[in-house]
């Protein structure tokens, strides 16, 4: 007799595209790099009430916490979002935008 074959685990389907969504592809990693290099530890501390971010301050105790406590991780989430639309604000307007005035040109001369 011949041994069965083994079961194997359908193909998962590919993830679609998420185009309108800023933490797709994001790491929790790379979201709290952004915010210590935007805010720093204190002002993180300030602005998100853990201990983790209060108290002798660490890229791998924070991960660690916010992996564990779903509240903190969508607060820092939450940040993270307030601190990308706040650089979008500062950011000059391109010289294409419509919001920004054209000179005219007097007399009739450019």
């Amino acid at each position: 007799m011949s041994a069965p074959a083994p079961l194997s685990a359908p193909p998962v389907p590919p993830t679609p595209a998420q185009p309108n969504n800023p933490l797709h592809g994001v790491t929790l990693e790379a979201m709290l790099n952004a915010l210590v290099a935007h805010y720093g530890w204190p002002g993180l501390g300030e602005r998100i009430a853990l201990r983790c971010f209060a108290q002798e301050p660490s890229l791998a105790s924070s991960l660690k916490v916010l992996r564990k406590t779903p509240w903190a991780r969508a607060k820092v989430e939450s940040l993270y979002l307030f601190m990308l639309r706040e650089q979008r604000r500062q950011r000059p307007q391109s010289a294409g935008d419509p919001a920004q005035p054209r000179p005219h040109a007097r007399d009739g001369t450019a």
